[in-house]
């Protein structure tokens, strides 16, 4: 990390990895369910609020902490955003 983050930066950015994970199981999740109906799993999309829904749920964390994880994790170019429902992991994130 860089030094000159921010505490609440880095608190932030600490939890990255945590919810990329979680972020990978519901893209598996819907990938899965997209091949049953033999759709292109390349459209896989979580829900914003389903994602934060779910972030708040396993790791215990406020409604706002999860959001600004969002968006901390779009500023740093580890999702991308579809419009302002769904959320998609970046290609270089998925492998």
């Amino acid at each position: 990390m860089q030094t000159n983050l921010s505490n609440q930066e880095q608190i932030i950015q600490s939890w990255f990895e945590p919810a990329l994970h979680t972020l990978k199981a519901l893209i598996k999740k819907c990938e899965e369910n997209l091949e049953q109906v033999k759709a292109d799993t390349k459209n896989a999309a979580v829900k914003r609020d389903d994602f934060k829904d779910v972030l708040v749920r396993q790791h215990r964390i406020t409604y706002n902490h999860a959001e600004e994880i969002i968006k901390s994790l779009g500023r740093a170019g580890r999702i991308r955003f579809l419009g302002s429902t769904y959320i998609q992991l970046n290609v270089q994130e998925t492998k």
